[in-house]
């Protein structure tokens, strides 16, 4: 009888448990559905990109930015692109002796002030390939940059497979001084991850995957350390070489950029 007993209370005891823990999973769920609104997404649906959300930049940046600022060795066109089965594909070729490939942005169309930004992308992989997910500020024609800020969500350069760079340019900080975290990720080019910069306004924390990798959070909240208090709008692009991305290999060409969605919660 007293095994009997005890059989029974710890079959209630853990009952119990479960029931407490089953509780506390959706407190937890209740509270981020409380704290975070999906207020936009782009899930690239159907067969052409919505150009009432997205533009495309043109041409190798020249003469003002020539290699957009990089000395990158693309050219940026209106077809190096495709959707398929809810997926954009951005395609980088060798064309004769130059590159080409495609970047777009929401520049004056979309744009957000604080939020959760989530991309879910596959790499382009191989040496001088240069796939990002970045931010700048609206008022970059006003101020220039760096002062308008920028965001890099994601970053990644073919020369240092297994890496992603995930960086914030300033005033106070750009360039090859900005304010920029390396992670090391073995086997990131294999398959699709989400990339994740969620910012307030008090500081951005990037993540891969749910992981924390970075978080910026400076005291000094001045225009030239923290341009972040407003609106900020979107770009995807698949870039060539460069100051960044560095030396080619033709041999690995095309490549592409595979991105599943991007979802702005706030």
């Amino acid at each position: 009888l007293n095994e009997i007993g005890e059989k029974q209370s710890g079959k209630r005891i853990k009952k119990m448990k479960k029931i407490f823990w089953t509780g506390v999973l959706l407190s937890c769920f209740w509270l981020k559905a409380q704290e975070q609104k999906l207020v936009w997404a782009e899930e690239f649906d159907g067969s052409s990109l919505d150009t009432s959300v997205w533009n495309f930049a043109e041409g190798d940046g020249c003469p003002n930015l020539c290699g957009w600022g990089n000395r990158e060795r693309q050219i940026y066109t209106t077809t190096n692109h495709r959707l398929a089965d809810g997926f954009l594909y951005i395609k980088a070729e060798k064309e004769g002796d130059h590159f080409t490939s495609t970047r777009i942005n929401t520049k004056g169309k979309k744009s957000f002030q604080y939020g959760r930004f989530e991309v879910r992308a596959k790499l382009a992989k191989g040496q001088g390939v240069w796939p990002a997910f970045w931010l700048l500020g609206n008022n970059i024609d006003q101020v220039g940059w760096p002062l308008c800020g920028e965001i890099d969500v994601l970053e990644y350069v073919g020369r240092a497979p297994g890496e992603i760079f995930t960086t914030l340019h300033t005033k106070a900080a750009s360039g090859d001084f900005a304010n920029t975290k390396t992670t090391a990720l073995p086997n990131i080019e294999e398959g699709f991850h989400i990339y994740t910069a969620d910012w307030n306004k008090d500081r951005i924390a990037f993540y891969v995957d749910d992981a924390l990798v970075y978080t910026f959070a400076p005291e000094d909240k001045s225009e030239e350390v923290w341009p972040f208090n407003q609106p900020f709008y979107l770009l995807l692009n698949l870039a060539i070489g460069g100051h960044f991305g560095g030396e080619v290999d033709e041999s690995i060409f095309p490549q592409e950029f595979v991105i599943d969605y991007i979802r702005v919660y706030q």
